[in-house]
């Protein structure tokens, strides 16, 4: 089983027509200012230091960051230029990168026996996915984590699509700074389809891979474009941190 060939092709043409430059890509915010400096991911290591794999890591400017909290840190991707963008941008090799297809059960196994139990570092990846490939990202993040990791799951809220709209629209129309127009223009053109996925949706989702949600909350994913007025577009999320079912639960909600 793989993903639709529309789906690859939209992200395998994104990338390709990029340079892979930190800031490019509407989403590819310094992770300082975003979900992923958040406390609950950031305490994973200190529970228990496993490897983190960095899922839909694109041009691996989070895996990077990453590394640095993380014994071990590996981005996978679906597409190959993402992959090589990602190796470029990083020649001391803080992380180890490579080309995964999350749909791809026996692929995503493979990784798993050869690096154990992991940790899962999940940014706006399900949203993304058409609906008939959630439950196997799900289950792919479950496969992953084992019997002892954890992951961290961050998705954009429905609210979410409001806020892509104004700001596209104000963009296009005004040219806003920071380059924000043309960056929706190339996230369009390549027909990637920004969505939006529910709490409850995600958290069905993680649960019917047989994780249990330990801590949950909502937070905001910071892009790398602004509104016309100059404040930074912030998208409505939802995070989650997710471990095999019987694992004891936090409460950070």
């Amino acid at each position: 089983m793989s993903v639709t060939e529309r789906y690859l092709n939209a992200w395998e043409g994104y990338w390709g027509a990029s340079s892979g430059a930190p800031g490019e890509a509407i989403w590819d915010s310094d992770p300082e200012a975003a979900a992923e400096a958040h406390p609950a991911l950031l305490a994973l290591p200190g529970e228990l230091p496993l490897p983190v794999v960095d899922l839909g890591c694109g041009n691996g400017t989070r895996t990077r960051w990453l590394a640095g909290h993380f014994p071990r840190a590996i981005g996978v991707d679906l597409s190959r230029a993402a992959v090589e963008h990602a190796r470029r941008a990083d020649p001391e090799g803080l992380a180890s990168y490579e080309r995964l297809d999350l749909v791809d059960t026996a692929a995503v196994r493979a990784l798993h026996e050869r690096l154990g139990d992991s940790h899962v570092h999940l940014r706006a990846v399900i949203h993304q996915s058409d609906p008939e490939d959630r439950p196997a990202v799900a289950a792919a993040v479950a496969e992953l984590v084992g019997a002892r990791g954890r992951a961290f799951v961050a998705e954009l809220e429905p609210a979410a699509k409001d806020v892509i709209a104004e700001a596209s629209g104000a963009s296009g129309a005004s040219g806003a700074s920071g380059g924000t127009a043309e960056k929706f223009r190339r996230v369009f053109e390549h027909d990637l389809r920004p969505a939006a996925a529910s709490g409850g949706e995600v958290a069905g989702l993680l649960r019917g891979a047989g994780l249990a949600v330990l801590a949950e909350g909502r937070t905001e994913l910071a892009m790398t474009g602004f509104h016309p007025d100059g404040r930074r577009i912030m998208l409505p999320a939802h995070w989650f941190v997710a471990g095999r079912a019987g694992a004891p639960a936090r409460g950070d909600g």
